[in-house]
């Protein structure tokens, strides 16, 4: 019994050491894989990943061969199969296949590197992309800028002009006869385009050609701040010379607006001509026993302006529901009296009542009642207006428009001086045009203010203090910098409420104070945001939309949802310079076939 045990023991002892030594010596024969290293590493070349469209920028990996020949144990597989992973982590939810495939680099150093190439595939297929122009991008979709060749063409244009410049581009004169010639392409082919359809088939041929010409001046100038200085100092002549031109497009737009077209200088005198022609009997109107009749519809508009003012006529009397209740009350001067007086004449506006006056028979409007006469007949407010070397100011050229000095643009504020029997008017300027039926305004209740008018604060620069001098303490104290201005060109008066408050006297007392032009400088509106200062009611906006005289921009449905839109800025429908987009909301009220306008030569 002893024995067998005793043989029991020892076995087992003998086997506890064999068995280590045989697993060490074999350890292959005894653990089979279901796959080799090899085929591992095939997995993992051809293995596909979820990215998006991004590049990665994945560090160089050993290729097959190198793990092969040195990888001794399995820390190595461990570590290329740990950062496969980590970039399947990262990227599961993109939507563009990566491929890693392998590129063999460099025979010298025995290594092979990973490479890492994207493949954008679409729903169906991967298509092939056809090469570019040189140095142009494909298109993809909304990413491009408009236009992207052309506005190429116009760099390349630049580049070229800088070397030219180039004290090392120009001693290589073969480079510079190249260069130039490829200018002169360049230019033809862009010409007056203003987008990339404009431009001719060949002018992608012509950036290919100039591309090369201006690489090659690439190597011959390598001096990057030698181009940096060139590049500055040519922004800086451009900046200058924009600046010089934005002034002088400035005057030039202020002298445009200040002068009468040849054809409506003409028609004027035309008009005078046979209005002298006519007897006493043929010159006067019809319906006069209307104007003082508080029942209708007054319009009250002073003007020099024989078309503008037919316009305003026309387009109210057109879209007026009643044009028989509707009745026109025409200020001019003398100049004009004859001539504005013909037209309507002889061409009447339907049933629709007309009353023409000149402003020199107002005698009660003199000097010695209203401050404003006397200013602008001053010696100082004619030098002010017209003394030339004040044009060399950008700031003030806007405020020296003579026509602040017509007494026209002063009536506004005596209204109830020129209509006594009246107790509501509505104030039209002559460069508007109406859409709607107006006599709706009659109806509105002001609530004890004076003046209905649209507000115009939407913008900043439509506040009190952008055209009143806050830095005066008169100002300062008595209104506030952030009010809402309002726009003169169509405003409700209601002239009880106006006599009750005294307004021309408030409109006296603040032009007295503005004597040496302190307060304000510039036209009516100053004053009249002063004089009807918490006495003015907002109108709906849909009455009366601004800025076609300005601004090319104004929303096509506000200007159609409108019933007054308004001219007022420097270019006016009835000059060149008018901006053509709104010049027919005005045109449509002119007849071009009417005698005196084919005689003066007026078209459309």
């Amino acid at each position: 019994m002893m024995v067998k045990l005793r043989n029991l023991v020892l076995f087992l002892m003998l086997l506890t050491v064999a068995a280590p030594i045989l697993l060490y010596t074999d350890p292959a024969a005894s653990f089979k894989t279901p796959f080799s290293k090899r085929d591992f590493l095939e997995d993992v070349t051809a293995l596909t990943l979820n990215s998006d469209g991004n590049r990665l920028n994945l560090l160089p990996r050993e290729s097959p061969a190198v793990l092969r020949g040195g990888l001794k144990n399995s820390r190595r597989l461990d570590q290329l199969s740990a950062r496969v992973l980590s970039a399947t982590d990262d990227d599961t939810h993109s939507h563009t296949d990566i491929s890693i495939k392998q590129v063999t680099h460099d025979d010298s150093h025995n290594r092979e590197k990973m490479h890492v190439q994207l493949t954008q595939q679409t729903s169906e297929k991967v298509d092939e992309q056809e090469p570019t122009a040189f140095g142009a991008k494909k298109d993809t979709g909304n990413l491009l800028m408009p236009d992207a060749q052309l506005r190429h063409l116009k760099d390349q244009l630049i580049r070229a002009k800088v070397y030219l410049s180039l004290p090392s581009a120009k001693a290589n004169a073969h480079f510079v006869r190249e260069l130039r010639l490829r200018i002169k392409e360049v230019q033809r082919a862009v010409a007056d385009a203003s987008k990339d359809s404009e431009l001719p088939k060949t002018a992608t041929e012509k950036l290919k050609a100039m591309e090369q010409t201006l690489a090659k001046g690439k190597q011959i100038q390598d001096d990057c701040s030698t181009v940096v200085k060139k590049l500055r100092a040519m922004l800086h002549s451009a900046e200058e010379q924009l600046r010089v031109h934005k002034k002088q497009t400035m005057f030039l737009t202020q002298l445009t607006a200040k002068t009468i077209p040849k054809g409506l200088h003409c028609l004027p005198l035309r008009l005078t001509t046979d209005y002298y022609a006519l007897n006493s009997s043929q010159q006067q109107f019809p319906n006069q026993e209307k104007l003082e009749d508080t029942q209708l519809y007054h319009y009250a508009l002073f003007s020099d302006n024989v078309l503008a003012t037919s316009v305003v006529v026309n387009s109210t009397i057109t879209n007026a529901k009643h044009p028989s209740k509707h009745v026109f009350h025409i200020v001019t001067d003398r100049l004009n009296y004859a001539a504005m007086r013909m037209w309507f004449l002889d061409n009447p506006p339907g049933k629709a009542t007309i009353q023409v006056q000149n402003v020199e028979e107002f005698t009660w409007l003199n000097s010695s009642y209203s401050p404003v006469l006397k200013q602008l007949s001053s010696r100082s407010m004619i030098d002010y207006y017209f003394r030339a070397h004040h044009t060399n100011s950008d700031t003030n050229l806007k405020f020296r428009n003579p026509k602040y000095l017509s007494i026209l643009n002063h009536l506004r504020f005596y209204l109830p001086e020129i209509f006594p029997k009246l107790n509501k008017v509505l104030f039209l300027d002559d460069d508007i045009v109406v859409q709607k039926d107006l006599s709706g305004l009659w109806s509105v209740d002001l609530k004890g203010n004076v003046n209905g008018a649209v507000e115009t604060c939407g913008e900043s620069f439509h506040r009190f203090d952008r055209y009143l001098n806050f830095s005066n303490p008169l100002i300062s104290k008595n209104f506030d910098p952030r009010a809402c201005g309002w726009a003169y060109g169509m405003n409700v008066f209601d002239l009880d409420e106006w006599k009750r408050q005294n307004i021309t006297e408030v409109y006296h007392r603040w032009q007295d104070l503005n004597q040496d032009r302190e307060l304000w400088k510039l036209g009516t509106l100053p004053p009249g945001l002063i004089t009807f200062w918490r006495r003015t009611y907002p109108l709906d906006r849909k009455w009366h939309i601004l800025g076609l005289g300005y601004n090319p921009s104004v929303n096509q449905r506000d200007i159609e949802r409108a019933a007054v839109i308004h001219y007022n800025g420097n270019l006016k429908p009835w000059l060149e310079i008018g901006i053509p987009r709104y010049r027919s909301f005005w045109s449509k009220h002119v007849d071009y076939e009417q005698v005196y306008l084919r005689e003066c030569n007026i078209n459309p």
